[in-house]
């Protein structure tokens, strides 16, 4: 088949409504893209020879299940094993996240970032990607692997053992250098939108991969000096910036944010969304502001997970506490990019700050209109309340619940989107 032949045939199947996110797009750009995800027609895959490599899609071929659709481990017939993402049938914003994960990643290539290695469409329903195979999948179900349970999770169980702080420090370093390509040297800046555990993916060396791009943008905004953009929200619960989660603001930060939600998960083996305050949290809801309450007075070590105890240098741990606290300010302009971030990781010299107490903006106090965030009543506020940095925040654990959608103690009391809910 011709090359344009191979072109008009994807563009046919990939025909979908006009994206609002990529509003900025003519269509002679939205060619550009589709062409170059067809670019090598290696990259077009059969339909029947993905059904081959997953045994008909089986059960037991399953790996999970994600907002795009169910992913299906497979072995190619040159013997490489692959993950098949396929499109769940009828899913009008999983086509949308199918063109957007596609056009995205058959521009980005990086050590931590996962590799595309081609695509299947076939007529409105049946659409693939198809990736390299990542041998310990998701960071989540090893990191946060239950204590016990079902006979399904002991094998993430036995591998959490092998999750020690050394693995841990170089899954921290790798995401972030990760994000660093992905904001400062792709092809176009691109913000990911939904980090978090499940979307890092774990090889047979350990090595970070990010992963899921269905909400990832491009972000050409940026090389106009143009630091954030208005766009609607969709995320993750728990893992949103709250100047995004509120009012839509995007930009590298967002991506920033949620990083560092992530590190704290990693140093602790807790889920933020799922925390359990311990005994002595002092009345902590999340676990932003349990590891904020420890740092304060001076005990972040007590954040580790017990397991990895043995191996830990406890210089790294505190670092990457205070990193990560760094990382979830409530003002976007508090935290670090992630050029920053890689170089205080990389053991270079960098004066590092001191944190604020993380948090999410409530309503807004008279007499304080115009200003995004004002502290809010605390037990435990101790910095100085001047400048930009007195209106973070004082409690994350409105924004970090766990239930399925968010509400602002506000005049009101306006809905907030939950997990990976898109607003118009």
């Amino acid at each position: 088949m011709k090359r344009r032949a191979v072109l008009k045939s994807l563009a046919l199947a990939l025909s979908l409504p006009r994206f609002p996110s990529f509003s900025f797009r003519h269509d002679r750009e939205k060619e550009a893209d589709l062409e170059a995800t067809t670019a090598r027609e290696q990259r077009a895959f059969q339909y029947e020879s993905l059904m081959a490599a997953t045994q008909g899609f089986s059960k037991k071929n399953r790996l999970g299940q994600g907002g795009f659709g169910p992913v299906y481990r497979g072995r190619l017939k040159d013997g490489r094993d692959v993950a098949i993402k396929r499109l769940a049938a009828g899913s009008r914003q999983g086509a949308r996240e199918f063109r957007n994960e596609a056009t995205l990643l058959s521009r980005v290539q990086h050590r931590n970032v996962v590799n595309l290695i081609g695509y299947c469409a076939r007529g409105a329903e049946d659409k693939l990607l198809v990736y390299e195979y990542v041998p310990n999948e998701s960071l989540d179900k090893i990191l946060f692997a239950p204590a016990s349970g079902h006979s399904s999770s002991n094998s993430y169980r036995s591998r959490r053992a092998e999750l020690t702080w050394p693995r841990r420090h170089e899954v921290v370093v790798g995401v972030a250098r990760g994000l660093l390509y992905l904001h400062e040297d792709a092809h176009t800046p691109i913000i990911h939108r939904d980090i978090k555990a499940s979307n890092i993916l774990l090889d047979d060396r350990w090595v970070p991969k990010i992963a899921d791009f269905g909400m990832a943008r491009l972000f050409p905004e940026a090389g106009d000096g143009r630091s954030r953009v208005h766009t609607r929200v969709a995320g993750t619960n728990g893992y949103m910036a709250p100047e995004y989660l509120m009012h839509g603001d995007l930009s590298t930060k967002a991506d920033v944010f949620s990083f560092g939600v992530v590190i704290l998960e990693i140093v602790s083996g807790r889920k933020n969304s799922a925390f359990v305050p311990p005994a002595d949290s002092e009345g902590a809801d999340s676990l932003l502001e349990y590891a904020w309450r420890l740092y304060k007075k001076g005990r972040s070590l007590e954040l580790l997970d017990p397991a990895v105890k043995a191996s830990a240098v406890a210089e790294q741990v505190e670092l990457c506490v205070r990193i990560g606290l760094l990382c979830v300010q409530a003002i976007p302009q508090l935290r670090p990019d992630m050029k920053r971030v890689v170089t205080i990781l990389s053991n270079k010299q960098s004066t590092l700050e001191e944190p604020m107490q993380p948090g999410v903006p409530r309503s807004q106090r008279p007499g304080l209109r115009g200003l995004p965030y004002y502290v809010g009543s605390s037990s435990d506020t101790s910095s100085p309340t001047t400048t930009v940095k007195s209106h973070v925040s004082a409690s994350v654990s409105d924004a970090m619940t766990t239930s399925s959608a968010y509400t602002i103690r506000s005049q009101g009391g306006m809905p907030l989107p939950s997990h990976r809910e898109e607003h118009e």
